[in-house]
């Protein structure tokens, strides 16, 4: 006869309600495993799918994911020259969140060189950008349909196609544009701020005594192919020669003194320990609380069970069990409890990990390790209710 499940039939209601309960807290230190993964996979979903090897930034900024980068656009020239360089590419990034059905509507955009690299990395409906104006590629999250029409600055773009789960550092899904439209919707100013600034700039050449009116007339009318171009981008992307030296070709770009060029590696980095280092830290300590309170809890419940069976515990002493049949009942009813509640919070996250808002990344080597610790929990808790129990005398079965 098995006591542990003899008695677990005999309070079966109880025993029921304590694991789904424990199991809904275990669910919660699951996902926010899960979320802890899917921070490190959204923090460098862009820089997997881009395929670069170097990453040419403005000077002293840890650009372009951390920090704000912008270098011309004809740069991309001399990277291209830089011995041990393959392949070279300009990228635009900026977030955006527009109105949309009267909510808000927020995402990462990219623009790249149809020419180049770092475009969408599949396509799984649609097609891809075939023109260089008015059409996009979105991610699948953005829940757009293929021929919607999105307006983004001062026009309307198309969608063509759609990729699959690629989102920014923030969790934004991803939507690719070409080049230069990225760059009018970022750096193109509507006909009154233009017709504005070029007042505004014409009335400072104007009072400038040094220029002739003559010259001054001149640089007026042509201020606007001085202050509108939009040929500024934030990065740019290179590959690496067969056999190049990542080290050498890094550091003839940075001899220059005017770029920045991280490798993968330090991107990496950046990203990892820099952005989501507090959101780890925070999940971390969120998920060591909710383990100590399932120990606690764990720990109550084997206890109180335990109080409700002293007079059947001295009993049994009193017929002449031994100790060891006894720790045996208490310990399997807590490692029962451990492993029901887990098979349910793991069930339950598996059921619905896909409709977080932020990715859920399952990793086995988490969920055995977290399915050891519970193990664990669940035999340090059962020691309260042991400890009761091994001090119980036998003549309390003779108790009123």
């Amino acid at each position: 006869m098995n006591l542990a499940l003899r008695d677990i039939r005999y309070h079966r209601g109880r025993f029921i309600l304590t694991s789904i309960g424990l199991g809904l807290l275990l669910g919660v230190v699951i996902s926010m495993g899960g979320i802890y993964r899917g921070l490190f996979a959204d923090a460098l979903a862009v820089l997997s799918s881009t395929k670069a090897d170097i990453w040419v930034v403005q000077q002293n900024t840890n650009g372009p994911f951390a920090e704000s980068s912008r270098i011309p656009e004809d740069i991309t020239y001399r990277i291209r020259a830089v011995p041990g360089v393959s392949e070279a590419s300009p990228l635009s990034f900026q977030t955006i969140q527009i109105d949309k059905r009267a909510k808000p509507y927020r995402f990462f955009l990219i623009g790249y060189d149809l020419n180049g690299f770092g475009g969408p990395p599949e396509i799984i409906t649609g097609r891809g950008i075939g023109q260089k104006h008015y059409e996009m590629v979105v991610a699948a999250a953005m829940g757009m349909a293929i021929g919607e029409k999105l307006h983004l600055g001062l026009h309307d773009y198309t969608v063509v196609g759609i990729t699959g789960k690629v989102v920014s550092s923030g969790g934004d899904p991803v939507a690719y544009v070409t080049l230069s439209d990225a760059q009018d919707i970022q750096f193109k100013k509507d006909n009154s701020a233009i017709r504005n600034d070029r007042e505004r700039l014409g009335a400072n050449l104007d009072a400038l005594r040094s220029i002739p009116p003559g010259q001054a007339k001149y640089l007026k009318q042509n201020i606007s192919t001085i202050t509108e171009s939009t040929h500024t981008v934030n990065t740019i992307v290179a590959r690496l020669a067969p056999g190049a030296d990542l080290a050498d070709v890094q550091a003839r770009i940075n001899r220059w003194n005017h770029y920045r060029p991280l490798s993968v590696a330090e991107q990496t980095r950046i990203l990892t320990k820099g952005m989501i280092e507090k959101a780890r830290m925070q999940l971390g300590l969120f998920r060591a609380i909710l383990l100590v309170i399932s120990a606690v809890i764990i720990a109550l419940i084997i206890y109180t069970s335990t109080l409700d069976k002293i007079k059947v515990i001295a009993t049994l002493k009193l017929i002449g069990s031994p100790n060891r049949v006894i720790v045996g009942m208490i310990l399997q009813q807590s490692l029962l409890m451990g492993v029901i509640a887990y098979l349910i919070g793991y069930g339950l996250i598996l059921l619905t990990y896909e409709n977080f808002p932020r990715r859920i990344v399952l990793e086995d080597v988490d969920l055995q390790v977290l399915f050891v610790i519970v193990m664990g929990i669940c035999t340090l808790s059962s020691c309260v209710g042991i400890r009761k129990a091994l001090r119980v005398e036998p003549a309390e079965a003779l108790g009123g």
